[in-house]
């Protein structure tokens, strides 16, 4: 059964099993808010291990089925139609839960299955891109059951210090440790391993943070303002990232040369990996000296978001606004475009 006055029904797809689960239910409100309710009928779907749940507009729940996605609403069965996946880290943002709705023919509203699995592997996600020009820091991979096969001084000659450390496959902030000293690596590796079973040791690369959004469908390919990202803390972490210990400045406060290289870089990046839906690409700017001695800018990327947060403060709805663009109307656009 459709949605009431023929409305298409959406899943508001949240929680998962990282850390983030609880993020990624307030970035469902935030959706929640944001859809157009005179188009489209909008339920959360809340997924926690094996337990699917609807949230009912009543406050109560309803197991949802995983043959087809559907629910019990009183007499009603309800069939979503499309599924928009708000989970930060797994099963929304690696692949696993992409592959489930193609099995059931559900469309929604990320990248597809390989685009998801490789870009939350940050160091898979580095070598790919490497072999497109893109820049990215030097790392290396640490994985559990095999820590002692990379040594400490092999870490020290390949990434130096200071580095980070973080879990590998992973869409949060959770883990991640600025090492300064080498007695601060095996603990700091210990601390990333709770949350992935890879670690990925990276080079510091001290500079400018920014951030850009993209999405593009058949009506057209939309590059958000960049963001400037000033955090008070040693770098922009959960604490930064969550509980407002940073800056956020859209427009960044760069030149028109580097803006346009960043939405540039950023365009390029979500054709090469043929991405679909909202998109957010985190960067680092670095001076280098070219052959003549001058300093120019380099444009480093650190990581992309596939299902960045969407709560009225987040980095996204910050960009659609100082583009001067609907949150709604962006909603409706990524979802009809795959109806």
């Amino acid at each position: 059964m459709k949605g009431m006055n023929n409305k298409k029904v959406i899943a508001i797809v949240c929680g998962g099993d990282s850390s983030e689960h609880d993020v990624s239910l307030r970035s469902a409100d935030g959706i929640y808010s944001f859809i157009d309710k005179d188009r489209f009928e909008p339920f959360i779907v809340e997924l926690t291990g094996l337990t699917w749940e609807a949230h009912l507009p009543n406050g109560t729940r309803a197991k949802v089925s995983r043959e087809d996605f559907s629910f019990k609403m009183g007499r009603r069965t309800v069939h979503p139609d499309f599924a928009y996946i708000t989970i930060h880290g797994t099963p929304g943002e690696n692949g696993i839960l992409q592959g489930y709705f193609d099995l059931i023919r559900m469309p929604y509203s990320t990248s597809g299955v390989l685009v998801e699995a490789m870009t939350f592997n940050k160091f898979t996600l580095n070598q790919y891109l490497k072999g497109f020009g893109v820049s990215v820091s030097e790392s290396l991979v640490v994985r559990k059951g095999n820590e002692d096969l990379i040594t400490d001084d092999e870490i020290l000659q390949h990434i130096g210090l200071p580095c980070f450390v973080k879990p590998n496959a992973g869409g949060s902030s959770f883990g991640v440790t600025k090492v300064k000293t080498l007695d601060q690596l095996r603990p700091a590796i210990a601390l990333a391993m709770r949350e992935s079973d890879e670690v990925m040791v990276e080079a510091f690369m001290p500079g400018t943070e920014l951030t850009c959004g993209c999405y593009k469908t058949a009506a057209g390919a939309h590059v958000f303002p960049v963001t400037e990202v000033v955090t008070h803390n040693e770098f922009f972490d959960y604490d930064a990232k969550y509980n407002g210990s940073v800056d956020e400045i859209t427009p960044a406060r760069i030149s028109e040369d580097l803006r346009d290289r960043v939405q540039a870089l950023t365009s390029a990046i979500y054709d090469i990996l043929d991405c679909s839906g909202i998109i957010r690409i985190d960067y680092i700017v670095t001076k280098v000296k070219g052959d003549d001695g001058k300093e120019r800018d380099r444009i480093n990327m650190l990581e992309i978001n596939t299902t960045p947060g969407m709560t009225s403060t987040s980095f996204i709805p910050q960009q659609v606004r100082a583009a001067e663009l609907d949150i709604k109307d962006v909603l409706t656009e990524i979802i009809e475009d795959k109806l």
